[in-house]
């Protein structure tokens, strides 16, 4: 049930009768707006943002949000704390998976900043809020401790992004790879992999393989 003048929503789904089958029946959630600053590192953000970057403050994660969306960098050696701390305390029950990301002009910065970045996406299905917590691995020691334990759902999430960009994730129950062969050299998704291909004929025009038609330099 949604009472505008209080600020207040009752229930899971918005009902006030016995239709809410989620066991949240008696959940009272707050109106809380977050800030729509851009700024790095610059508090109060506002809203649950504020909450959420206050629980994490042991942490040393540095916040950014930017259109509207919570993106908090940790360091690889804190990141197990900081899911730990969303999953139990701020009910974001649900990692809908890690994404890889490989950012070449960052190779030799500071370890929060290096070029292999895993990025996770974590959703509240209790207060209907969504965080990214992310952290970074050079490509000389390309180590993550393993989510698996906490979020059990990534599980194959880390074997993908292991398989395409090369991120080992230290203590996953069987990291191998699952899209590619065991022996496929290299990780295909990182910027500096050839992007290859063969040549395609359509309609009698002919078109060039990838490799040939542009580059990342």
């Amino acid at each position: 049930m949604n009472d505008q003048n209080s600020g207040q929503n009752s229930g899971m789904f918005g009902v006030s009768d016995t239709g809410d089958t989620s066991g949240y029946g008696g959940l009272t959630r707050q109106h809380a707006m977050p800030s729509r600053t851009s700024d790095v590192g610059v508090q109060p953000y506002g809203g649950w943002f504020k909450e959420v970057a206050d629980a994490l403050a042991f942490t040393e994660a540095e916040a950014v949000i930017h259109r509207g969306e919570l993106t908090f960098h940790v360091r690889r050696e804190r990141l197990l704390e900081a899911l730990q701390v969303l999953r139990d305390e701020l009910r974001f029950e649900l990692c809908s998976g890690v994404s890889g990301v490989h950012y070449p002009a960052d190779h030799g910065q500071e370890n929060k900043h290096s070029e292999l970045h895993a990025v996770y996406h974590l959703l509240s299905m209790t207060y209907n809020r969504r965080v990214r917590v992310e952290t970074s691995a050079p490509e000389e020691d390309p180590h993550v401790p393993s989510g698996v334990a906490i979020y059990p759902t990534l599980d194959w999430h880390e074997r993908e992004t292991y398989d395409m960009f090369g991120i080992v994730f230290d203590g996953h129950p069987g990291l191998t790879r699952i899209l590619m062969p065991d022996d496929w050299p290299g990780h295909p998704q990182r910027k500096d992999y050839p992007l290859g291909g063969i040549p395609v004929e359509y309609h009698g025009a002919t078109i060039p393989p990838p490799d040939t038609r542009r580059s990342y330099s």
